[in-house]
Parts: C-alpha cells; sequence; structure tokens
C-alpha cells in the first residue's frame, strides 16, 4: 500500500456491492520551484492573506468557503453544508457504465488517483472488481464528488491495483474550429511513404528512457550559483533552415534517424524544387566541350598509329629473326653433307 496520505474517503458503487476505498494521488512532480525575492537585497516576498474589513492578517483556520452572488453579496457556505448534498456520489465512486478503453478521448483525461481497498473487508469487492476489469477488457465510468464538485472518472487496471482518471465533462472539451490549415493542401503517396519510413526508423522507445533535461539542466545553474561558479554557458541552438522541398527534407529525416541509430542510410533519391528561370540566358560553354572532344579524339589516333607501327616492327623483327634461323640451318645442313662426301 502506497505510504501516502488518501485526499478522500468512500466507496465504490459496483450494483449492491460496496468497496470501501482510500483515494490518493497517482503521480508527483519533480519540477523546481522558485520564490519571489526583492531583487535589491534579496528578501523574500509573501503573500498575506488580510481580511478587508479589519484589515488584519488570518490564518488557515480563520478561513472558509463563500459564494459571490450577481450584486456581490457573500454567501457563507461551510463544510456541513456540501456534507448535506442532495448527490448520491458525495461519498461514492458510483459506477454507471463499462465501455470499451479507446471509447475515451485523450482530451479528457484529467488528474490520476489509485484507489487503495479501505481495510481487510474491501480485500474480496475490490480483487473482484480489478479481475473484473482485467476479463472484459473495458474501463469503468463513475461520478463521483471531490472539492466541491461532481466529476466523471475512468476506473483502469494498473498492474494489481485500479487507478481512476478523472475525465472532463464532454461540454468540457472545445472543438478543433478554426485550427488546422484552412489552404486546400494535397499530399502525395511518394511523401506519405517517406512519411511512413522516417516512423518506421525512429520506431519505438520506452518512456522510462525519458527524462526531464530541462529540470536537470536547472539543477546545474542552481548548484554552480550556490558554489560561487559561474553557470554553464548553454550550447548554440541548432539553426534549420527554411524547408523549401518537402521531398529532400524527409529524406534527410530518414538518413539522420538511421545514422543516429547507427544503421547504414541507403542511398535516397532527392528530388528538388525546379528552379526559376532567369532573365539573363547563361551562355552555353561549347568552347570547352568541343576542346575536350578534340584532344579526345587525337591522343585516341596517336595511340592507334603507334600502335600500328609497334605491330609492323615487331612482324619485321620475327620475319629477320626466322630468316636467320633458316639460313643457319641451310649452312649446318650443307657442311654435314660436304664432310660426308670427303670420308667416303
Amino acid at each position: 500500500m502506497l505510504h501516502v496520505r488518501s485526499i478522500w474517503n468512500g466507496a465504490i458503487s459496483f450494483g449492491l456491492v460496496s468497496i470501501p476505498i482510500k483515494l490518493v494521488n497517482a503521480t508527483e512532480t519533480h519540477s523546481i520551484s522558485f520564490r519571489q525575492i526583492h531583487t535589491e537585497d534579496g528578501g523574500r516576498i509573501r503573500y498575506r492573506k488580510v481580511c478587508e474589513l479589519d484589515d488584519k492578517e488570518v490564518s488557515g483556520s480563520e478561513i472558509g468557503k463563500g459564494y459571490e452572488d450577481a450584486d456581490g453579496t457573500i454567501i457563507p457556505i461551510t463544510d456541513e453544508d456540501l456534507s448535506h448534498l442532495p448527490l448520491p456520489t458525495a461519498k461514492t465512486i458510483e459506477i454507471v457504465a463499462f465501455v470499451p478503453a479507446d471509447r475515451i478521448d485523450p482530451l479528457q483525461m484529467d488528474a490520476a488517483y489509485y484507489l487503495a481497498a479501505g481495510g481487510a473487508p474491501a480485500a474480496k469487492p475490490y480483487t473482484l472488481l480489478r479481475e473484473a476489469l482485467k476479463r472484459s477488457n473495458k474501463v469503468a465510468i463513475a461520478k463521483f464528488a471531490l472539492r466541491g464538485k461532481e466529476r466523471l472518472g475512468m476506473l483502469r487496471v494498473v498492474e494489481d491495483a485500479i487507478a481512476m482518471h478523472g475525465l472532463l465533462w464532454p461540454d468540457e472539451v472545445r472543438a478543433p474550429e478554426g485550427v488546422a490549415p484552412d489552404t486546400n493542401v494535397k499530399v502525395n503517396d511518394k511523401e506519405l511513404d517517406l512519411a511512413d519510413a522516417l516512423m518506421d526508423t525512429l520506431g519505438e522507445i520506452d518512456l522510462a528512457e525519458l527524462h526531464d533535461e530541462y529540470r536537470e539542466a536547472l539543477e546545474e545553474v542552481v548548484a554552480a550559483k550556490a558554489a560561487g561558479e559561474a553557470p554553464p554557458e548553454a550550447p548554440e541552438p541548432a539553426r534549420g533552415g527554411k524547408v523549401l522541398d518537402l521531398m529532400a527534407a524527409l529524406e534527410n529525416s530518414v538518413k539522420a534517424a538511421k545514422e543516429s541509430r547507427g544503421e547504414e542510410p541507403e542511398e535516397a533519391e532527392v528530388r528538388r524544387l525546379p528552379a526559376r528561370k532567369s532573365a539573363r540566358a547563361t551562355p552555353k560553354q561549347t568552347t570547352g566541350k568541343k576542346s575536350t572532344s578534340t584532344a579526345k579524339k587525337t591522343t585516341a589516333k596517336k595511340t592507334t598509329a603507334s600502335a600500328k607501327k609497334s605491330t609492323a616492327k615487331t612482324a619485321k623483327t620475327a620475319k629477320s629473326t626466322q630468316g636467320t634461323k633458316k639460313t643457319a640451318a641451310k649452312k649446318t645442313t650443307a657442311k654435314k653433307t660436304t664432310s660426308r662426301k670427303r670420308t667416303a
């Protein structure tokens, strides 16, 4: 059980089943808060609660509630008056329906609470409701009263506990009128494919890995000031250029996302927007092209000629060598024949 103070005690009304519970906050804030000070001498600036009639400061125990009427008259409202409200939800979380979770618009989500079982007798019905919610894959819609007004809530299972999200009433959620672009914009399939590729490349993330970098940086500044040191300098923010080509921006985003994950980015085809034609025509650089072409042709001719000459020389040399060999062979044969004749 959470070792935190309960902010509301009551019961869950589940048909004819009543489950005693305690309402505790499910979230907490870790943000750094500041005090107001007098810049000249560093003195604290405090707000004091002063009665307008006698101009005297009053303590919290002397402060009550009052409703201001249209004519400015204050009508005192006591805690006893509120406890006698003609509402079944004054001390009860009344379940009115069970619906699929996707029926709840996230825009209606408000503060989150845990519902703790109020003692040993509440263990069995509490567990029954929890397991029923698990098996049905639904959430419970309930009404309850807290801090002077009736509210709407959604009960769901979180691990082995029942959590309740406060919900705004449907008429408290504004319609998104005038928010979307009022111009007619068309998105082609190629752009959608690149957007899908970027989404796939970024992938999923474990939300537990995310943390408040602003708060950490602020803590460093406070620590440096407390130690009499200069606060760390902020890095230069990246300057993003104007996005003139949505396709190129998407493709570059996919590349950057893959590189950040250590993946080899594939060669992406970047299509640039067509450039505007200049008033002055750019002269064609024909001289350079012709010179290059001529040089290539000349080199090719020289190389061919050299190759032909070399081949001819090689052929002559080969013929000369063959002729020499034949002459030598003839002379050797003649000598041998003469020698045989003399011997005979």
